[in-house]
């Protein structure tokens, strides 16, 4: 077992930083806390892609983080427009709110795309998630995003708390997979992450949030050791598994999103993702510079081609 700690941050590759960092800024109340350049031959050993700077800005959003990751002098490749919920490079982030119908209202005054058909109230006979709101939609850079908000008794203790602040957090983030037994083996029994529950979720309500004629979709969350930013596996029963991931995307292109876990047996890690046959694809652990957080980093993917950077923290 790997035994991820903690997830630390999710990182998306964006077409223009200034403008998507300006829409996370004013849209969704994050906050910039870093600004670095890799060099060209550094980050390529990480994701594999042609030599080129990469400009990574972060921004914090109460406890959690995200990275804007350009690739400089390059031509990304957009996210395709006829992307589904149930396609299996769909990912989102779940941004929890204080008063989604106040969120919901605030977003009109930008540029976004809904997914959802205004926001959605999970029906209380749902066993894990009833009475929770949540609103899909697309940022500047057709990213799907959730705005979600929990009612008392569901959700972290700490979206509880209070607070002024409209936009509170990161929950988690939710990947379409294509078969939920592999999945759950791969980041239980090879990562080390605990599976929270797995309910299933139907009906009209969900079809409407997730923009698809029918839905009827297995998720099952996932947490690492330390509370942190969670996975959710999407498991699509009706109307079935979208399209995979295609084979020449990289993460030079704009679909490209990975998650960031810290695992302190670094070392060890690499040779047991080998000995479990994972893709990988950074050739060996690769040091960043010392303006960057982490120490060093590999980049590898599940079962279905969604990218996760474990790295060694400082």
């Amino acid at each position: 077992m790997v035994a991820v700690k903690a997830i630390h941050s999710i990182a998306l590759t964006v077409a223009e930083l200034d403008r998507t960092q300006s829409f996370y800024i004013q849209a969704l109340g994050f906050k910039p806390v870093g600004d670095i350049t890799i060099e060209a031959a550094n980050y390529s050993q990480i994701a594999d892609v042609p030599p080129r700077p990469v400009r990574i800005v972060t921004l914090q959003l109460g406890d959690e983080t995200i990275e804007l990751v350009d690739c400089l002098d390059s031509d990304s490749a957009p996210i395709p427009r006829d992307s589904q919920s149930n396609d299996l490079w769909f990912q989102h982030m779940a941004i929890v709110v204080s008063d989604l119908d106040r969120a919901y209202k605030h977003l009109q005054s930008f540029s976004v795309e809904p997914i959802s058909d205004g926001p959605q109230t999970i029906p209380a006979n749902n066993p894990t998630a009833g009475g929770v709101r949540a609103f899909k939609f697309r940022d500047v850079d057709y990213r799907s995003l959730e705005l979600i908000w929990f009612p008392e008794g569901k959700g972290k203790e700490k979206w509880h708390q209070n607070s002024d602040d409209l936009f509170l957090g990161i929950d988690h983030s939710a990947i379409a997979i294509s078969n939920a037994d592999i999945s759950r083996q791969f980041y239980r029994d090879l990562l080390g992450m605990t599976v929270v529950s797995s309910t299933l979720h139907s009906g009209e309500v969900q079809a409407t949030l997730d923009g698809l004629p029918i839905a009827d979709v297995q998720v099952i969350p996932l947490q690492p050791a330390q509370t942190s930013i969670g996975i959710e596996l999407l498991d699509y029963i009706k109307p079935g598994t979208g399209r995979p991931i295609p084979e020449h995307w990289d993460a030079s292109d704009l679909a490209h999103m990975h998650i960031i876990l810290e695992t302190e047996e670094i070392e060890s890690a690499l040779e047991q993702l080998k000995q479990a046959d994972v893709e990988i694809v950074s050739p060996h652990w690769v040091n960043f510079p010392d303006t960057y957080r982490f120490r060093r980093g590999c980049l590898i993917k599940d079962p279905d081609g969604h990218a996760l950077l474990l790295v060694g923290c400082r």
